[in-house]
């Protein structure tokens, strides 16, 4: 069987694709490649797939009625440029799509939005539905609201997140590269990657970042997406948005990274890859040993010192005495509240400030061993 057959026989398909393959010269929406890649994925639809389409490009198709040449640096205009964007990329998405009776609805996200339990649940249920519903989803970032600290990034990472979301087959990772080389692509001699089975098959590589004036990705963080999905299960393809067709019909054209990792979905993926610490705990060895070996949640005991400033349901990295990571959680208290709890037991919380206090610091469902 032939390794492609992952792609085509994918039940289950998340699409990306970036803001440089959906833009023209003058760094707006070209309409004819959004067109192109629409037809492209509603004959895939209509065959019988799902699919998720993760699309940049809302503060691109912002970019010309703000006058703006290149993307904004400051945040609040990026945010602008987005409000602008959003609405005339979903329409055009809508008139592409509908020309095939293709119905598409939109899903703004933020990593704020899908680390904290019930939103997490909620954007999964979401997705479902439409899913069910043959509703195709056009998800991106909220870039409107997102600030620096809970940002995806880029929506290469955004996509493979959403694929272990909704438990996708495959993820098609579609920018203006046609695959993986093992030196820039530019430079003569350099030889096209067919397929990664490891980390061991891009040792050697040459891996550049985006070279794209509207974009915020390039290939390392395909890669970086890649090894998400791919450590949970799910087979990519990274290729360009001209080649969507042929990688679809499971033609040898990009590069297929084979899964690595179990299918299955697990909040704690989310928690490693789409939260950025607000703080750090830092806790003892005893700590350490329990939350690595024996799987236990984090007690205020364990903890001997709070830096930074959260709120309750914040993500915070765990630090072992050495200062290095060992963890990250949801915690349950401020970092105003934490300090007079240290050191002491649940119990003895209980009694001294009552029967509310006699609860984890980050309980062992909201933590992952980093």
């Amino acid at each position: 069987m032939s390794s492609r057959s992952v792609i085509t026989g994918a039940r289950r398909l998340v699409v990306k694709v970036g803001s440089s393959s959906l833009t023209g010269v003058d760094g707006g929406i070209d309409h004819g490649r959004l067109v192109a890649l629409a037809n492209a994925l509603a004959h895939h639809h209509l065959g019988g797939a799902q699919i998720v389409l993760v699309s940049s490009g809302a503060i691109a198709a912002g970019l010309h009625p703000l006058s703006l040449r290149t993307r904004p640096h400051e945040l609040a205009l990026q945010q602008a440029a987005a409000s602008v964007g959003q609405g005339a990329l979903l329409a055009s998405y809508t008139q592409a799509f509908g020309r095939h009776d293709v119905t598409v609805g939109q899903v703004l996200l933020t990593a704020d939005d899908v680390t904290r339990r019930s939103h997490y649940a909620n954007a999964r249920n979401t997705l479902e539905r439409l899913l069910e519903l043959r509703v195709m989803p056009i998800v991106n970032e909220n870039d409107t609201v997102a600030t620096s600290e809970i940002r995806f990034g880029d929506n290469d990472r955004l996509a493979a997140l959403v694929a272990h979301l909704v438990d996708a087959d495959a993820l098609v990772l579609l920018s203006d590269v046609d695959a993986l080389y093992d030196g820039p692509p530019s430079r003569p001699g350099s030889k096209r990657i067919p397929l990664v089975t490891g980390p061991a098959d891009l040792e050697g590589v040459e891996i550049g970042g985006s070279g794209s004036l509207v974009g915020t990705g390039g290939m390392t963080t395909k890669i970086e997406a890649a090894r998400i999905a791919t450590e949970a299960g799910v087979a990519t393809v990274v290729t360009a948005a001209a080649l969507v067709r042929p990688v679809l019909a499971g033609d040898d054209v990009g590069t297929l990274f084979t899964p690595v990792g179990v299918r299955g979905r697990s909040r704690r993926l989310w928690l490693r890859h789409a939260t950025t610490a607000r703080g750090r705990l830092l806790v003892d060895a005893g700590a350490v040993a329990a939350l690595t070996q024996r799987n236990t949640s984090l007690l205020p005991a364990g903890v001997v010192g709070v830096e930074g400033s959260f709120l309750d349901g914040d993500p915070v990295d765990v630090c072992g005495p050495d200062g290095v990571p060992v963890a990250r959680g949801l915690v349950n208290y401020g970092s105003a509240e934490l300090p007079p709890l240290l050191g002491r037991s649940t119990k003895e919380l209980a009694a001294a400030l009552g029967p509310e206090y006699e609860r984890e610091v980050i309980h062992r469902d909201h933590l992952v061993i980093l």
